[in-house]
């Protein structure tokens, strides 16, 4: 086995890796928070507000195996830098965008420049970290990560408070430029040149499988499932990705290294960290709306009520190490998954009139469980890989994760879509008032003002309340059937206490056949 001589710049290297992650962590929620303004100033229903989230999501997860294999053959600390500054001119289009088409391409840019910085800034830790400090490593990286949910939206609330919401991409520049400067002078390069080369066309049949798959998933609500575009998205999705996956096993040195999914330890963290993205994603999505079309908070009110789940999380990431070492990752990951399913379900009781106390509640056990699941899982994952896989091993553990992710946000927005539109009560008005209505509960606030319906009003919150339950509950299920499967499945894996090598495959092997 290897052993990793500590780099002395290691921690001032994490610091630039801090910095990477917390322009996108920051990015996540500022969007997330300004799409009930932009759904209203730009006429979004909620297809396109979903297609505005996925946009860079599933550019995100499509590139990110690539992205991660240049990091490997051509520097890391090169694509960290390159994709920063994709990442910021992304935000300037995103700044300047007029309509919804053009803030979708902006998003797409963005995606870009996502894919590059994520795996990396994670590959980079296995080569800087021994096992008995990598613990600590991805936990630092995964909060600075989380820490933009609630700075992104207090920041990004006060700014739709006082300007225009281009203001919330522009405010990206800044922190991408100051993420740049950190990788210039504090990160090391670090390389594989012998890992795989980019395969074009196996590229390009991830990008249209999930593009596919999640245009399906968008449009399935409104056009239904029978339609046969919709129909045809689903099959198409189905012939790209296993055209990929045959590809992929024929090829000597494949891009998508299908044999780290035989790995228990590798496949069965992924799995786990999926499914909380999963869940994550979705919940962030359904949730900005309640707090502001709901509730009636204004933008900066919503990212302040998000604190609470960023309080959780913080807590869970100082436990979650000391978690691992005392009982071991298996129970970390198996405790976090059914804390994030007890708060699933505890919010889908969530009423109109529940109140935002009830909803402090259950989102700052949303915040704990997802911090005390993911942060072992991902460590977990990581370490299974041998430092010349590193990149491309994160790239598929992040893909997976942002697959997850985007199949969260399509999915679950629909389920949210279709309760919403199936329960609103649009009697007495106009076919195309209804229809506008229909579309999302800030729609069918605008068109209550407009109608002076307080009715429409009433039906709208109700209605919105209703799907965000039914939402939270599959979350909740979702995260059970998670935790049963990491407790039945993932590896007991040595404490860190107990070693001081990074495992291997060939561990796991013998592992998995136990």
């Amino acid at each position: 086995m290897e052993t990793i001589t500590p780099d002395p710049r290691r921690w001032w290297a994490l610091a630039a890796l801090v910095a990477s992650m917390l322009t996108l962590g920051f990015d996540l929620t500022i969007l997330n928070v300004a799409l009930p303004t932009m759904a209203a100033d730009l006429d979004a229903g909620t297809g396109a507000q979903q297609w505005m989230a996925d946009a860079y999501v599933v550019v995100f997860a499509a590139l990110m195996l690539p992205a991660g294999l240049l990091g490997d053959r051509f520097g890391r600390r090169r694509m960290l830098i390159t994709g920063l500054a994709i990442f910021l001119a992304g935000s300037l289009v995103g700044a300047l965008a007029g309509d919804v088409n053009a803030v979708i391409a902006a998003r797409t840019v963005m995606g870009v420049g996502g894919a590059l910085v994520t795996p990396l800034a994670l590959s980079v830790l296995p080569t800087l970290f021994a096992p008995d400090e990598r613990t600590k490593a991805v936990g630092i990286v995964s909060a600075a990560s989380a820490l933009g949910l609630p700075l992104g939206p207090i920041i990004g609330g006060w700014l739709l408070n006082h300007f225009w919401w281009g203001s919330v991409f522009l405010v990206n520049v800044p922190m991408a430029a100051i993420g740049i400067a950190a990788c210039v002078f504090l990160l090391p390069e670090t390389r594989d040149p012998s890992s795989p080369t980019v395969d074009a066309l196996s590229a390009a049949l991830t990008v249209t499988g999930l593009g596919s798959l999640v245009y399906a998933i968008i449009e399935a609500p409104t056009r239904g499932w029978g339609d046969p575009l919709v129909l045809g998205m689903i099959t198409a999705s189905v012939l790209l990705i296993a055209a990929l996956v045959l590809r992929e096993r024929r090829v000597r040195r494949p891009m998508l290294d299908m044999t780290l999914l035989t790995h228990r330890g590798f496949l069965f963290n992924t799995v786990a960290a999926t499914l909380v993205n999963f869940i994550l994603s979705g919940l962030l999505f359904v949730l900005p709306p309640f707090l502001q079309a709901v509730l009636g908070h204004d933008a900066l009110g919503t990212g302040v009520r998000l604190l609470p789940m960023m309080g959780g999380l913080l807590v869970a990431s100082r436990l979650a190490p000391k978690a691992v070492a005392r009982f071991g990752a298996r129970a970390s990951v198996s405790a976090g998954l059914v804390v994030l399913a007890f708060a699933g379900l505890l919010g889908s009781r969530t009423t109109v009139d529940s109140g935002y106390g009830f909803v402090a509640l259950w989102l700052s056990l949303t915040g704990f469980g997802f911090g005390l699941s993911l942060i072992p899982a991902m460590n977990g994952g990581l370490s299974a890989l041998p430092r010349d896989r590193a990149g491309s091993g994160s790239g598929l553990l992040m893909t997976m994760r942002q697959v997850g992710g985007a199949i969260g946000i399509a999915l679950l927005g629909s389920l949210l879509s279709s309760t919403f539109r199936d329960r609103l009560d649009v009697t007495g008005l106009p076919a195309r008032a209804a229809d506008t209505a229909g579309e999302s509960v800030v729609a069918a606030h605008l068109v209550a003002q407009r109608t002076g319906s307080a009715d429409l009003l009433a039906s709208a919150n109700s209605a919105y309340v209703h799907g965000m339950g039914v939402v939270l509950l599959v979350c909740g299920i979702a995260a059970l059937v998670a935790a049963l499967l990491a407790a039945a499945f993932l590896p007991g894996t040595p404490r860190p206490a107990e070693t001081s090598t990074a495992p291997d495959l060939a561990a796991e092997e013998a592992d998995a056949r136990q």
